[in-house]
């Protein structure tokens, strides 16, 4: 039972961050394109805020459960980790030092931009948030792909 309250934690977890970031590319940041700068920036920015939070609570939960589950298959001794499930930890942790080095560095900038009213300097920002998170999302669409599949 334990195990499967862990695993639901993980998947749920899994869903807020990368399901937040299809949001985010593929619905949000087109629609706010046709907003003025000074629109745009403030919006994208307090989205950002509040979805990287999120997604930090995610990565605790995603790495705790993940430890946990890991944990409790390897007790008793003889246990080789399965291969997807070595692949899935890897991939999962560059996710997390992306997330790390968004919420880090980049949105920093971002914050910086804002309080300047600096637009261009914003839109920067959000468009070098824009690269990493789209490599987040296909590093995370790759494993749901890889384990389900295989």
């Amino acid at each position: 039972m334990l195990y499967n309250a862990l695993k639901l934690l993980h998947v749920l977890s899994i869903i807020v961050w990368v399901g937040g970031m299809v949001f985010a590319h593929f619905f949000l940041r087109p629609a706010a394109q046709q907003l003025a700068p000074a629109q745009r920036v403030p919006l994208m920015h307090s989205v950002l805020q509040r979805f990287l939070a999120a997604v930090g609570a995610a990565v605790v939960v995603v790495l705790t459960s993940g430890l946990a589950m890991i944990g409790m298959v390897s007790m008793g001794g003889g246990f080789a980790m399965p291969w997807d499930w070595t692949l899935m930890s890897g991939v999962g942790l560059v996710m997390m030092a992306i997330y790390a080095y968004i919420y880090l560095a980049l949105l920093s900038r971002l914050d910086t931009a804002v309080a300047a009213s600096d637009w261009a300097a914003g839109g920067a920002a959000l468009a070098r948030i824009r690269t990493w998170v789209g490599v987040n999302l296909l590093l995370g669409t790759a494993i749901v792909v890889v384990v389900l599949l295989w």
